[in-house]
């Protein structure tokens, strides 16, 4: 019976790169695409919301506004879902099993956080893709600037979601995740603009990163010389004309308005008949 060096065969079993090869990567990728409800709500559902909200914008700056925040969604939503697979894995045993292998920790987390940026990616394509179909006209630098603030700025949520997946159940990891990011959306104006929210909620929009992501997007989607407010304006503007039953401030000002010219008008028409003696 011959005997190995104990060096000799830890040295055999590190793998390169401590395990880091693309052909895990790629089983990754398409492990997770083939999940129909990651591709349903990462891909579908946001190419889905800018259909529903900002197809029908008149203004080119409101259409595109949306469409960039839906982007900075569309990769939130993707980069979370695609890190919190790991609450799976740990509950399927699977975990355990690598860690029985000569992967490293380093090189897990890196394949990881790589396969739900690509899975950010996609869900940034997708969306600029439908906005192209149907009319969004960016320059060459302004589709890249924004879909690259938009992927690149989720790099953090891909962490918060491999954060998540460590620290959750697999059973409950993302209806906790779900509501804060939908709360970490509207807080930061991804549906709704700022200026429509509570100033409490606006002071503290200030420093959140979903407001921040989307006003860079937003800022290189404008053309040169237009401010973001000018396309939330709009958005507003467009957003009152197909919902009358929320109007804006500014409608409701109107409407103030028309009513103190029909109580002048009215009081004018009481003085004259007064003056005519009528009864």
């Amino acid at each position: 019976m011959t005997s190995v060096p104990i060096s000799a065969a830890a040295d055999r079993r590190v793998p390169p790169l401590g395990g880091f090869n693309l052909t895990f990567l790629g089983l990754e990728i398409r492990r997770l695409l083939r999940n129909r409800r990651t591709v349903i709500f990462t891909l579908i559902l946001p190419a889905a919301f800018f259909f529903m909200f900002g197809s029908g914008q008149t203004d080119p700056a409101a259409r595109a506004y949306v469409l960039v925040s839906l982007g900075v969604y569309g990769a939130m939503i993707a980069t979370t879902s695609g890190g919190a697979m790991v609450s799976i894995e740990r509950a399927q045993g699977w975990s355990r099993q690598l860690r029985l292998t000569p992967l490293r920790p380093v090189a897990y987390i890196a394949i990881k956080v790589i396969t739900a940026m690509v899975l950010g990616l996609a869900s940034v394509v997708v969306d600029f893709a439908i906005g192209a179909a149907v009319g969004v006209h960016l320059t060459a630098t302004q589709w890249i600037v924004c879909g690259l603030v938009a992927w690149l700025g989720a790099l953090v949520f891909a962490a918060f979601g491999l954060f998540a997946g460590y620290l959750l159940p697999s059973e409950n990891v993302m209806q906790i995740l779900g509501p804060v990011l939908a709360i970490l959306a509207f807080a930061g104006g991804l549906f709704v603009p700022l200026q429509f929210l509570d100033p409490t909620v606006q002071s503290l929009a200030t420093a959140e990163l979903t407001m921040l992501l989307a006003e860079a997007g937003v800022g290189a989607a404008m053309p040169v010389g237009a401010a973001p407010s000018t396309a939330e304006a709009s958005w507003s503007t467009n957003a009152t004309t197909e919902a009358p039953l929320l109007p804006s401030g500014a409608a409701l000002k109107a409407a103030a308005s028309e009513s103190e010219l029909c109580e002048d008008v009215a009081a004018d028409c009481s003085a004259a008949l007064g003056a005519c003696g009528a009864p």
